[in-house]
């Protein structure tokens, strides 16, 4: 139950940071601020990857069950 709690948080995490990006993509119109905007896509890639890296750690050792 935990695990499932943990990916749904992460997901979570990854939507908001999406779509704080696209907030400040139509919020900033000076290109020297678009620098938040990458950091916030910067953001919801490495949680991407961390929930992947997580989630075959998590098929590999046994806590999320595999076919």
């Amino acid at each position: 139950m935990l695990t499932k709690i943990l990916i749904l948080l992460t997901l979570a995490l990854i939507l908001l940071s999406l779509f704080s990006a696209l907030a400040l993509l139509y919020k900033n119109d000076d290109p020297s601020k678009r620098h938040r905007v990458v950091q916030a896509l910067t953001v919801r890639i490495s949680l991407s990857i961390g929930l992947f890296i997580t989630l075959l750690a998590g098929i590999y050792f046994g806590v999320i069950p595999g076919r």
